[in-house]
């Protein structure tokens, strides 16, 4: 199978990145300084990264905020201009589909951002609903993430309109005469932007945001990493068609007007499976683990009880460059979830202890003003 590129190919290439296969893109995984020193960078200055594999949409016209609450349980009719949601694809069983971010650009025009690996099966599920209003896929633009507690500085210099933002804040703007637009956001728990630009600027614009002071080139892996101790999901992980957002722990993403006792209760696919579920509670929960020891676990590896019995499984897991050792996310029964619980891992016949701990992992530093 021939890889895909992003339009910052040949700029990873020479940077020295270690290419990998990810949602069908050849991307860069880490840099020769590697990854615990991308992450720990990323918390103390301001990394860059390329997302532009992920999949950019506009849906406009009459009652495309409509569309979107047929399909996400999110007050979408609520939503300010240059305002951003985090959202959730449902589907009639109450499960994932993906998750994604919708800002508002006007009051029918919607810009949506989603995740690689699902882009293709979201567009057609967006497509199908749409009755009357017009989807475009962006495939000429490309996405860079700028993260970190200097990035708003290095946007101070380069675009001082967008180090205005806040939080899940977008505006439209010009850098060096090339139109963008800008949202603060991103998915490490740093203060932050994500940038989309025409492909064929996409280089110029890397590169100078590379020559600022403290701003360097994160791979994948440390993404992940980041944004697993910020305790954010990653779909295919933490979400699936089989898991709701009562068990991933995402009740807040279920805006108040679209819940059981709401003002616009339903109408979106799952609701009444989700509101049981909501009323009655669930038998498993998302909970971290903090692992004893220096030994990690992985991805799949049972998580056991003080008697040996399997109670859940380990969805995420990796070193945290922040916290100093390794961490975990995973799906466990409910009333083993308190923090402070101890349990083990079972990694290859041994059991590594660990202990239920609330997440984030590490301090979310958002910019909200």
């Amino acid at each position: 199978m021939t890889l895909l590129t992003t339009p910052l190919d040949a700029l990873h290439r020479e940077l020295g990145a270690k290419m990998v296969p990810f949602a069908g893109y050849d991307m860069p995984v880490q840099y020769p300084t590697g990854i615990i020193k991308e992450h720990l960078h990323t918390r103390a200055a301001a990394g860059l990264f390329d997302v532009s594999h992920m999949g950019q949409v506009i849906i406009e016209g009459p009652g495309a905020a409509a569309v979107l609450e047929s399909l996400v349980p999110v007050d979408i009719e609520a939503l300010g201009i240059h305002r951003q949601t985090y959202a959730l694809f449902t589907n009639e069983r109450g499960g994932v589909l993906d998750d994604l971010i919708i800002t508002r650009w006007s009051a029918q025009k919607f810009f949506l951002v989603v995740n690689a690996g699902c882009k293709v099966q979201d567009i057609a599920h967006l497509e199908s609903h749409l009755r009357g209003q017009e989807l475009t896929v962006l495939h000429e633009q490309a996405l860079l993430a700028l993260q970190g507690p200097t990035a708003r500085q290095v946007m101070r210099t380069l675009c001082p309109q967008a180090a205005e933002l806040v939080f899940m804040q977008g505006c439209p703007a010009s850098i060096d005469g090339v139109d963008v637009y800008v949202t603060c956001s991103g998915y490490t728990g740093e203060d932050g932007f994500e940038i989309s630009v025409p492909a064929g600027h996409a280089g110029t614009l890397a590169r100078q945001l590379l020559r600022a002071p403290g701003v360097q080139p994160i791979g994948l892996g440390a993404r992940d990493s980041l944004r697993l101790e910020a305790g954010l999901c990653l779909y295919g992980h933490e979400l699936a068609p089989d898991i709701d957002p009562v068990q991933a722990g995402l009740l807040w993403s279920i805006s108040k007007t679209r819940r059981a006792d709401g003002d616009r209760p339903g109408g979106f696919p799952g609701a009444d499976v989700i509101y049981r579920r909501i009323a009655e509670g669930v038998s498993r929960r998302r909970v971290g683990l903090v692992v004893e020891g220096k030994r990690p676990v992985r991805e799949g590896q049972a998580v056991m009880d003080a008697q040996g019995r399997q109670v859940g499984a380990v969805c995420s897991a990796c070193f945290g460059a922040s916290v100093g050792g390794p961490i975990a996310m995973a799906y466990i029964e409910r009333t083993l979830g308190e923090p402070g619980t101890a349990l083990s891992v079972d990694v290859r016949g041994t059991q590594v202890p660990v202990t239920v701990t609330r997440m984030p992992f590490t301090p979310q530093r958002y910019y909200r003003g």
